[in-house]
């Protein structure tokens, strides 16, 4: 049978074409206006959208703001309105964005002990991954503050419209008999040096005491694979010019020989922070494979300090999964050259990335697909002077969504990996992990930082769900940055930053997906106002389910001083974290 083509019939099929494409450009512009009205929601209202919302999830928020009922179906009818129960609690936003410079503040939390102890390093043992361990004030009472419950979503107003005819006393008294949120004080980095020695024990004796005093209910010490520790990354690079702590040196050694071990930019500059997911299987650390050496050492952790897991002294295991102990790529190496609000590189050029670069596009049945993209510009690049990452750009082409989402997957596949045999070491210990905060880009269709961070979260789909999925499989809870500090209307607009909605999205990710979500403060806080936007963010106020942080991390200032004159306000912050009113207002 064959089939005879007719002027008529060519004619005819261009302009089904020509609607067909009509009809994609009538759906983008309705999905922008959509994202834009989302967008305006999370920042000016109160609405617990679902994280991948619709319009008909906005209408439905807006009918019940208004005070009608919807049902499933989206039947809409005027009901009788609910006596109120929240108009007590004024509208916050307590999640704050980070700055530039809070990139270099950001330290992991880990591992930490209560009876500080001298081991000697012996490099031929396999060092194991983890990177921080939560140990709890054995005098507190447990039952007050475990929690399994996630956090909601947080409402993100301006900060002038948000203090508006709010008194202190009033935000005082409302938190009252509020959930219990358990606060951990990170120790000050350095106090154990590169021979697993602490540098100053009657001043870290004076801290924990003080520290007892105020009522806290554990600490966090940062813990290095460098040093017999366990975090898997460098510390210094873009956390800290104070304290740098390098990969073992038996790594760096190796590294010497095979730079390839390393993650490793379009230009072939290496990164040290920490090793490529690639050599996750490839025997190239003495006979061991990437997650051969992590499992070692881990298992090796929970085996030195048995007594202390075993009393509940150690309580929960942070797993540094990546650059600065956050599940991402190195792909914001200020080494490289890289500042804010730059895009970052993708991290995907040494031979083992490469070869399963190739090995996924030939499972494609397109061989050529098997490279990296040549036009994603460089560290400090805006999206828009690129061809990758600009306007319809090369990352929403056949070949372009088949690379970021390798390049996620990857990124899921050494979680997956790591926290498999992480439960293995740990058994029943409580294992945390951090997700990063790449907030800026976020308004652009691309999301370009957050795509060379290893998420694949263009403009209309969610790229974190994926990601939780996986931490699902293994029940831990998800830690993210928040912070008392806001960002400048002039630093959002030139870096197209939504720390609102990132948080909006990540926090309603991690909650659909039934996670617990602790969380961590970017910068030190120093005044009472940005304790209490902290305190808002760990206990929404207007959410009806009453989700809230299952701890919250307080990362201390490295100087003394400050911290010194802080402490009667941190006194006051973990009381209004516990539940309690404070004697002063």
């Amino acid at each position: 049978m064959a089939a005879v083509a007719t002027p008529d019939g060519s004619k005819g099929r261009k302009e089904r074409e020509k609607e067909k494409e009509r009809t994609k450009l009538r759906e983008r512009h309705r999905r922008a206006i959509t994202s834009r009205m989302l967008a305006g929601l999370r920042q000016y209202g109160n609405f617990p959208l679902p994280a991948r919302a619709d319009m008909n999830d906005v209408l439905a928020a807006l009918a019940r703001e208004a005070g009608w009922s919807v049902d499933a179906d989206g039947t809409t009818y005027r009901a009788s309105p609910p006596p109120s129960q929240i108009g007590a609690y004024p509208v916050r936003s307590a999640e704050s964005p980070l700055s530039a410079s809070s990139l270099k503040n950001c330290s992991t939390i880990a591992a930490l002990d209560r009876q500080p102890s001298v081991l000697g390093i012996d490099e031929s043992l396999s060092p194991a991954s983890l990177d921080s361990v939560v140990v709890p004030d054995p005098d507190a009472k447990c039952d007050k503050y475990i929690s399994s419950s996630p956090i909601n979503s947080v409402d993100c107003l301006e900060a002038d419209q948000l203090m508006q005819g709010v008194q202190t006393g009033e935000l005082v008294n409302n938190l009252s008999g509020s959930p219990y949120i358990p606060v951990y004080v990170m120790l000050a980095t350095g106090v154990v040096n590169n021979f697993c020695q602490l540098i100053d024990p009657e001043g870290v004796r004076q801290e924990l005491s003080l520290l007892k005093s105020l009522h806290v209910d554990g600490i966090i010490v940062d813990c290095w694979w460098g040093i017999v520790a366990m975090a898997f990354h460098e510390y210094g690079g873009n956390d800290s010019g104070v304290v740098l702590v390098s990969l073992p040196q038996w790594v760096l050694e190796i590294g010497k020989d095979n730079q390839d071990i390393f993650f490793t930019d379009r230009e072939g500059r290496r990164n040290t922070e920490c090793l490529s997911w690639g050599i996750d299987k490839e025997r190239v650390l003495k006979g061991r494979t990437g997650i051969e050496v992590y499992f070692d050492f881990m298992r090796s952790f929970r085996a030195e300090f048995d007594d202390l897991f075993a009393e509940g002294l150690i309580a929960a295991v942070e797993i540094g999964l990546g650059a600065s102990g956050e599940l991402k790529y190195p792909s914001f190496s200020e080494r490289n050259g890289w500042r804010y609000p730059g895009i970052g590189e993708f991290q995907c050029y040494d031979k083992y990335s490469q070869q399963s670069l190739l090995k996924a596009a030939k499972l494609r049945g397109h061989s050529f697909w098997g490279r990296g993209p040549d036009n994603a510009g460089h560290y400090n690049c805006r999206p828009h002077e690129t061809g990758f990452f600009c306007e319809r750009g090369d990352y929403d082409s056949y070949y372009g969504r088949f690379f970021v989402h390798w390049y996620a997957q990857s990124l899921i596949d050494h979680t997956d990996n790591i926290l498999s045999l992480a439960a293995l070491a740990f058994e029943e210990t409580r294992i945390i992990v951090k997700i990063p905060a790449v907030y800026w880009w976020y308004k652009s269709r691309s999301h370009a930082a957050e795509l060379t961070a290893g998420y694949c979260n263009p403009a209309n789909q969610d790229g974190y769900s994926p990601v939780f999925e996986a931490l699902k499989k293994h029940s831990v809870t998800v830690k993210f940055v928040c912070s008392g500090l806001q960002i400048s209307c002039q630093e959002n607009n030139e870096a197209l930053a939504d720390p609102e909605g990132l948080s909006w999205q990540v926090l309603n990710s991690a909650w659909d997906q039934g996670l617990a979500v602790a969380g961590q403060n970017a910068f030190p806080c120093f005044d009472r106002e940005g304790f209490m936007r902290i305190v808002d963010t760990a206990k929404p106020r207007n959410d009806p389910d009453r989700h809230h942080f299952s701890f919250f991390a307080f990362q201390q200032t490295p100087n003394l001083v400050q911290r010194t004159l802080s402490f009667s306000e941190l006194d006051y912050f973990i009381k209004c974290m516990h539940g309690e009113i404070p004697a002063e207002l």
